[in-house]
């Protein structure tokens, strides 16, 4: 039997346990989103909880977990009867891995039963086995665009829909979605990150001795996790009787108009999207008095509910850090204002050069750190310029089954089927309704005489989709003195900004190759953390000569290395330069050895007089050139409608 560590007995981590306990009071809060270092004990504090929760009553042998007071009438097990005895079971945490299947998520046809039988018939996936517990997902922002889909609609409507392979189901699935992630490995999509009700930053303890009372502990936990677990077994009985008793009390606690104004004055304050924040801050107020054993909300509870609540629903930019606490003088400010509204005080708010105050985004403070590169004679770092949508930069070549995404087409396991074909080796996915249509007219003359059908090989088909990779995208950036007019670097720097933004949105990994003066310079190595990218484009300063050919020579062996690092990723070389070189040998040749790798280059020269040099450049390399200002989506749209009226 394996022991779980005990929720009592992990050291520190206070706002991640209340975010827990308050869910667990109140699940329609929406789950917790759990941010942190590596090696903080994230998932270690998640599994914990499963053991607190109430056991949950279902109906007997339904596996959808119907609730025998309420059962769901579109169960696929249903109807159930009324009046039958309920049967109790300890509350599931469901583990989704980052690498599951479609199917596995949201279940799929039967095979054995279709095979054997004949019938269509549904085989539960994890949202089904989730419904009524918890759904944890570790690694989360790792996780498959189209899973996330699932989660996403899941979550929203807290019903499951199937279709597919000639089964269409709708089932209940409302779960108490829990998600840890590192930062470091890249941030979440925005939606997803939304519909997490709470989130928490975890950080390790500086504190000597509270690093030893962890370590103590763990180690006392492995000699002996059974008599670890029951020297707390105390403490978790408690827990789970107060969690209990939370709930019961939870529909008699009221909210306030004050605390309500309070809550709302907040969400305004902070300038949040949409109302799901003043839903979520209301319900985990409520939530907190009641495990408090409170029969109303207080102004203690709206302040810690907009703690847990707010943080990662300020992000109004990719770029923004979503683990950035808030504002405290600006949330007692919001409260303080909203709980006394006839207050005359004459206080007309922060200075405008206070923290998040009206400077110039992008600004740069006076004590800037120094430019990448080294070297001397570079010139302070210039500000980008205000990002855009970008026109999609992306491989001709249709790819054969990389990272999903969403840049380069691919074909493979992943994406929407768009027919079906005969394996010309081994079945590697089995498109199961093709397979039976084209063994059905056949068994009469194959002497089926059951239920079951008659299969041979030449029956078999394999399901064929199309869908999106993501792509490595590394910048090979032009930092030379004749790219440091003030305006125009500003342009440049703007420009791949919006680049890095379309990567992130795109779930691409991003590397930033440098320039200037003598050498080129890894700025940042292949990452899917775009928000280190635009740090270090941020500080990126200019000035000297141009070695365009030792930059081109820099991605080469970045892209080498990334290909032995992870062959199914293709790679996407933009670079972002005017052509010119004026140190270091000819890049035409070494543009030459990456022929084999889709590029595109940036043409930012400028003036009445073009040379085309960017264009030589991308004809050497094999790929395509365009000009900054033909870079943003808008302009785009302004050519076809352009050739339209021509035509």
């Amino acid at each position: 039997m394996i022991v779980g560590y005990p929720f009592s007995a992990v050291v520190g981590h206070d706002d991640l346990k209340l975010a827990l306990l308050l869910n667990a009071v109140s699940p329609a809060i929406g789950g917790v989103l759990v941010r942190g270092e590596k090696g903080t004990a994230k998932s270690t504090v998640v599994r914990s909880l499963a053991a607190l929760l109430p056991e949950v009553a279902v109906v007997a042998g339904c596996r959808f977990s119907c609730d025998p007071a309420a059962p769901d009438p579109s169960c696929p097990d249903g109807p159930h009867e009324s009046g039958l005895s309920p049967q109790t079971r300890p509350a599931r945490l469901v583990e989704l891995p980052v690498g599951a299947s479609e199917d596995r998520v949201a279940g799929s046809l039967d095979l054995e039963r279709a095979l054997t039988e004949g019938v269509k018939a549904f085989e539960p996936g994890l949202l089904a086995a989730a419904h009524r517990g918890v759904l944890y997902v570790d690694e989360v922002n790792l996780l498959h665009d189209h899973l996330v889909d699932l989660l996403l609609d899941a979550a929203a409507m807290g019903v499951a829909h199937v279709e597919r392979e000639g089964v269409s189901v709708r089932h209940a699935a409302r779960f108490l979605l829990v998600g840890t992630m590192n930062p470091e490995e890249g941030e979440l999509r925005p939606q997803l990150l939304d519909r997490f009700g709470l989130a928490v930053e975890v950080r390790a303890s500086r504190d000597p001795a509270e690093r030893a009372e962890v370590v103590r502990r763990r180690l006392a936990f492995d000699a002996d996790p059974a008599g670890y677990t029951g020297a707390y077994a105390g403490g978790e009985r408690d827990l789970a009787l107060r969690i209990a008793a939370a709930r019961e009390r939870l529909p008699a606690v009221t909210l306030p108009d004050d605390a309500l104004r309070g809550i709302t004055a907040v969400c305004a304050a902070f300038d949040v999207e949409g109302m799901r924040a003043d839903l979520v801050m209301a319900r985990a107020a409520v939530a907190l008095a009641a495990w408090e054993g409170r029969d109303e909300v207080t102004p203690g509870d709206v302040r810690t509910a907009a703690r847990l609540a707010l943080p990662h629903r300020r992000r109004r930019d990719p770029f923004d850090d979503p683990g950035q606490g808030l504002d405290e003088e600006r949330l007692e400010q919001a409260l303080s204002e909203a709980l006394s509204p006839d207050d005359d005080s004459g206080d007309d708010g922060p200075d405008d050069d206070g923290p998040g105050g009206g400077g110039a985004p992008g600004g740069e403070p006076a004590d800037a750190p120094p430019g990448e590169g080294g070297g001397t004679g570079g010139r302070r770092p210039e500000s980008p310029g205000a990002p855009y949508r970008t026109r999609l930069l992306a491989p001709e070549a249709v790819g054969r089954g990389g990272p999903t995404g969403r840049r380069g087409r691919t074909t493979g396991e992943s994406g929407r089927a768009v027919g079906a074909r005969t394996p010309d080796g081994r079945l590697r996915r089995l498109d199961l309704p093709a397979t039976l249509a084209a063994a059905a007219p056949h068994q009469r003359g194959r002497g089926r005489t059951g239920s079951g059908l008659v299969l041979r090989r030449e029956d078999l088909r394999e399901a064929l989709r199309e869908g999106r990779e993501s792509n490595l995208v590394l910048f090979c950036v032009d930092a030379s003195g004749s790219m440091a007019a003030r305006t125009r670097m500003r342009a440049v720097k703007g420009a791949v900004l919006s680049l890095l933004l379309d990567a992130y949105q795109r779930r691409d990994k991003v590397g930033l190759v440098t320039f200037r003066g003598e050498e080129a310079t890894v700025a940042l190595p292949p990452t899917s953390s775009v928000e280190l990218a635009s740090g270090r484009l941020a500080r990126l300063a200019t000035g000297g000569r141009t070695p365009l050919a030792a930059g081109l020579r820099r991605a080469e062996r970045v892209l080498a290395a990334e290909r032995l690092r992870d062959p199914r990723r293709r790679p996407l070389l933009v670079v972002v330069t005017d052509g010119r070189h004026t140190s270091g040998p000819d890049p035409v040749v070494t543009a030459r050895r990456l022929a084999d790798v889709a590029s595109v280059v940036v043409d930012c020269e400028h003036g009445p007089v073009r040379l085309g040099l960017a264009g030589r450049l991308a004809a050497a390399l094999g790929g395509t050139a365009i000009r900054l200002e033909e870079l943003a989506a808008d302009h785009l749209a302004a050519v076809v409608r352009d050739v339209r009226k021509v035509a």
